[in-house]
């Protein structure tokens, strides 16, 4: 989920693969007869200790791995979120969080996902 506040993203670099090391919004799998905004409350307080409130999906697409079969892919439903609360913390399978500018996420080592992800949040921060 996309967590803003101000002009700051919630990022977290991933302590596991795929993509370790690499830095993303929080996210993960969704549980069995869980729904997508209870995956993503759930996800962003596991890896970050920040409680969210739900806005709109602000962007949708594929991780496919590599290798032959691909080694992973995942179809991603990414949500605009706004803190509400919680204590920054890296936790679950986050090897670091913090509170980024938007305008300096893209000097980090970012998933290939990112890209897109960044234009889209700006853009849907612009019309709200």
């Amino acid at each position: 989920m996309a967590v803003v506040s101000g002009d700051d993203i919630l990022l977290v670099r991933r302590g596991r693969a795929p993509r370790a090391g690499l830095w993303a919004i929080p996210g993960g799998k969704v549980e069995y007869g869980e729904t997508l905004h209870d995956a993503a409350r759930r996800e962003v307080m596991e890896e970050t200790g920040i409680l969210c409130e739900i806005g709109p999906v602000v962007w949708v697409g594929e991780s496919i791995g590599e290798g032959d079969p691909p080694d992973h892919h995942f179809t991603l439903t990414d949500f605009l979120g706004k803190p509400m609360g919680g204590d920054l913390v890296a936790g679950d399978d986050a090897a670091e969080t913090r509170w980024v500018p938007l305008a300096a996420v893209h000097e980090l080592p970012l998933t290939a996902t990112m890209g897109a992800l960044i234009v889209n949040v700006r853009k849907l921060l612009e019309e709200l």
